[in-house]
């Protein structure tokens, strides 16, 4: 397994904070590269839709809807009768699980290309519908211990939060706007992999910076964090199977099914299940989960499927 030029950037962050380095990235520019990857995402996807988009695209998009919704029950019990969390954690954490990281996506889309690994194009839409169903599966999860809900609040969280909206309106323009959008392409798409490296440098620095936080929630979470991208992973490539893709189109559902939301789903949570211990789900999503991925189950996932659908 052969670790991508992206990825080391992100160790060069997570280095750079266990020495205590000053590289700290100002605020406004670390969210700014955020909104570019969801759009440069979204873009292409829009385009590829407006190709390819037909009846067995409906019919991929529903179950893929389904496989966001089945992953938080599968994680649900785990958190709550192993792991020993209250129920509302275990839902909390479960919904951050069924859900998607955009970060991690781009780490393996740059994966496939650096590899001439060819995939379905119209995934960003995939994407954007996996950001969803998690989060209501999390709080239907969390209901019967009987807390309050303003149901208004959490419908504009989960379907207008930042990543959800951007990655989707994107994804329309792409498709409305069809070749008009190449005169964009010279920003977002040349642009995309020298973004993605400066994400992940601040990411590997935020991750680190979170890394004593392991040791006030135990091993458990830490073991949580690496058993469950690998299920996840296990699961979204039978899912591929199942929808007839690619071996891209598998690695990138592995990648889905096995990352954890840190962007979308913490801001929905924080509004529908205020009790939540929030610090306890970035904490396994952005501290474990996602350094897991980028460094080990990304080269681990597309090697294996390669060999195997060979």
């Amino acid at each position: 397994m052969q670790l991508d030029v992206v990825a080391a950037f992100f160790i060069m962050g997570a280095c750079a904070q266990l020495l205590k380095a000053p590289i700290k990235m100002p605020k406004g520019l670390y969210q700014s590269l955020t909104l570019f990857l969801l759009i440069a995402i979204g873009l292409k996807g829009g385009i590829a839709l407006g190709q390819y988009g037909n009846i067995e695209l409906l019919w991929q998009s529903l179950m893929i809807i389904g496989f966001g919704a089945l992953l938080p029950l599968f994680a649900f019990p785990v958190l709550w009768k192993i792991g020993g969390l209250n129920r509302t954690d275990s839902a909390s954490i479960a919904a951050h699980y069924g859900s998607v990281s955009i970060a991690t996506f781009a780490v393996a889309l740059a994966v496939l290309e650096a590899k001439e690994i060819s995939y379905e194009p119209y995934f960003p839409l995939f994407v954007a519908l996996l950001e969803i169903p998690a989060i209501a599966v999390g709080i239907w999860l969390a209901r019967s211990k009987g807390e309050a809900l303003d149901v208004k609040k959490v419908l504009h969280e989960i379907f207008l939060n930042q990543g959800v909206l951007l990655l989707t309106g994107a994804l329309l323009v792409g498709w409305w706007a069809g070749d008009q959008t190449q005169k964009l392409m010279p920003f977002f798409g040349n642009l995309f992999y020298g973004v993605l490296a400066l994400f992940l440098l601040e990411m590997g620095r935020v991750a680190m910076s979170r890394i004593n936080l392991l040791k006030e929630y135990g091993s458990f979470i830490a073991s949580f964090g690496v058993v469950m991208p690998l299920f996840g992973a296990a699961m979204g490539a039978l899912f591929a199977q199942l929808l007839g893709l690619s071996a891209g189109g598998t690695i990138l559902l592995a990648t889905l099914g096995g990352s954890a939301s840190y962007i979308a789903v913490p801001a929905a949570m924080a509004v529908a299940l205020p009790s939540a211990n929030h610090s306890l789900s970035i904490t396994s999503s952005l501290t474990v989960t996602f350094p897991f991925n980028v460094l080990v189950g990304i080269p681990l996932y597309s090697t294996l499927i390669v060999e195997l659908m060979a």
